[in-house]
């Protein structure tokens, strides 16, 4: 083993995350490939669906077609790189492409996230003020906290990806760097450098646990009074309605803070890695694939629109 001094050195990184795998690579190429066009499928037609639909232009679904459209840029950055390794005897990447999936990766992620915590508000706003709602979450409000949320993810990962490029690489003897993961993650790439990375240590648990606090901060105060209205609510009936527009985007909450917290905010292990790679292909593959799904078959107004739309087909057929 020896020590690439820089990512300008380009050396090429092989993806290994499936190697040891003891399900059949092909047949781990049908379920991803499965999973990849469920996602483009679900979440295209929930955004055309919301698009078109007079009765869906309410702030909610303006942003859940946001959501939506960052669940697809983030299985995209992914899922195609691993259909084509699981066909491949030679899993490799070269290191600019790597840190270019990396740098898209963590965009569409950490926006995610902050799109997550914005709804949290939009459903505070909706059930514990519903008489100023319209004018609080206002289309143009919604549009500055979606850039907002780009805007903090930029420059959130041009921090992260400008820490790894001084690192020096663990190379073997072709000049290869071998990472234990599917994709070109941040994790990975730090236990396959031969650097001191204390500092991006620092910078992921300062900077970045302070980007994960505000967020999960927002949502639980938003949910803390949301539960509040809702026990003060007189009937059962519109307990009911309340806690079924929030049931859908508490579901996605689980899935996506528990993962990323799982991988990126626990102390590292010698039996973590096995963990990180599950963790992965959860907010990777099966939260972009759940999504539309929770949010259409636990949602009437979706439905009803879905209705709509095939009946309107069904008619000019």
């Amino acid at each position: 083993m020896s020590c690439v001094p820089n990512a300008s050195h380009s050396p090429v990184f092989l993806l290994r995350g499936f190697s040891r795998a003891s399900i059949p690579h092909n047949l781990l190429f049908v379920l991803f490939l499965a999973i990849y066009l469920i996602t483009i499928l679900g979440n295209v037609t929930l955004v055309l669906l919301i698009s078109r639909d007079s009765k869906l232009q309410s702030p909610m679904y303006y942003l859940l077609r946001g959501l939506l459209v960052i669940d697809l840029g983030l299985s995209t950055v992914t899922l195609p790189q691993l259909l084509a390794h699981l066909v491949s005897d030679y899993p490799a990447i070269p290191a600019p492409r790597c840190l270019t999936q990396l740098f898209f990766f963590y965009v569409f992620g950490v926006t995610d996230t902050l799109v997550i915590a914005v709804m949290a508000l939009d459903r505070y706003v909706a059930i514990c003020d519903p008489l100023h709602y319209a004018v609080v979450m206002n289309r143009q409000l919604c549009a500055h906290l979606l850039a907002l949320s780009w805007v903090v993810s930029v420059v959130h990962t041009m921090l992260h990806v400008g820490l790894l490029l001084p690192l020096c690489w663990a190379v073997d003897a072709g000049g290869n760097v071998s990472l234990p993961h599917f994709f070109c993650d941040h994790r990975p790439l730090l236990r396959a450098s031969c650097s001191d990375t204390h500092s991006n240590e620092l910078a992921i648990f300062l900077e970045g646990g302070f980007l994960m606090l505000v967020p999960c901060t927002l949502i639980v105060l938003s949910y803390v009074r949301i539960g509040a209205t809702i026990i003060r609510l007189p009937s059962a009936a519109g307990r009911r309605r309340a806690i079924s527009t929030c049931g859908s985007h508490l579901t996605m909450v689980g899935f996506l803070y528990g993962t990323i917290i799982w991988v990126y905010f626990q102390p590292p292990s010698q039996n973590s890695r096995d963990q990180d790679m599950v963790a992965a292909v959860m907010y990777t593959a099966i939260t972009p694939v759940a999504n539309p799904f929770v949010y259409s078959l636990r949602n009437k107004d979706v439905k009803g629109a879905l209705h709509r739309l095939l009946g309107q087909g069904r008619r000019d057929a």
